[in-house]
C-alpha cells in the first residue's frame, strides 16, 4: 500500500486554505499587488495619455478628412450645377442658331426660287420675242416671196407686164387679204 501523509489522512476532514498547494503565499499576493499598482499608475500616467493623444489625432484628421471631403463635395455639386446651366444655355444658343439658320434658308430659298422664275420669265419673254421676230421675218419673207409668185403668175394670166413697183404692191395685198379672209374661215393658221 502507498503511504499517505500525515495530513491528508488526518482528522480534520475540511483542511485550510493554506493548504491547498495553488494559492500563493501572502508575500507573493501583496508583492504581486504592489507590482501591478504600480504598473497601473504608469500604464495611467504615461500610456493612456500617449494613446489619448494618438486617438484625438486620429479623430481629428478623420474629422477634418471628412469636412474637408464635404468641402469637395459641396464645390463639385456647385460646379456640376454651373455646367448643366451652361449646357442648357448652350443648348438654347443651338436651338436659336438652328432657327436662324433655317429662317435664313428659307429666305434664300425663296429667293433662289424668285430669281429662277424672273430668269425663266426673261428667257420666255426672250424666246417669245424672237419667235414673233423669226414670225415677223418669216411673214415678210413670205410676203415678198408670195407677191413676187403671184406677180409672175398674174403677169402670165393677164398677159401683160406688172412691173411697176405700185400696181405690184396692191396686187400683193389684196391677194395676201383674200389669203388671210380664206385662212381664217377655214380655222386658225399656226
Amino acid at each position: 500500500m502507498i503511504a499517505a501523509p500525515a495530513a491528508v489522512l488526518g482528522a480534520d476532514p475540511y483542511p485550510s486554505w493554506l493548504d491547498y498547494p495553488i494559492l500563493p503565499h501572502v508575500g507573493e499576493l501583496v508583492f504581486g499587488f504592489l507590482v501591478f499598482g504600480v504598473l497601473y499608475f504608469v500604464v495611467r500616467a504615461k500610456v493612456v495619455p500617449a494613446l489619448e493623444q494618438i486617438y484625438a489625432e486620429r479623430t481629428a484628421a478623420i474629422e477634418g478628412g471628412i469636412a474637408r471631403a464635404e468641402a469637395v463635395q459641396v464645390e463639385a455639386a456647385r460646379v456640376l450645377e454651373e455646367y448643366q446651366a451652361e449646357l442648357s444655355e448652350a443648348r438654347a444658343e443651338r436651338a436659336r442658331i438652328i432657327q436662324q439658320a433655317s429662317e435664313e434658308a428659307a429666305v434664300v430659298a425663296a429667293e433662289i426660287r424668285q430669281r429662277a422664275q424672273d430668269e425663266a420669265n426673261r428667257i420666255t419673254t426672250a424666246a417669245t420675242q424672237q419667235i414673233q421676230a423669226a414670225h415677223q421675218q418669216a411673214v415678210v419673207q413670205l410676203r415678198a416671196e408670195v407677191g413676187a409668185l403671184a406677180t409672175e403668175l398674174a403677169s402670165r394670166i393677164i398677159g401683160e407686164s406688172l412691173q411697176d413697183e405700185a400696181r405690184q404692191s396692191r396686187v400683193v395685198d389684196r391677194f395676201l387679204t383674200d389669203l388671210e379672209a380664206a385662212g381664217s374661215a377655214s380655222g386658225p393658221v399656226s
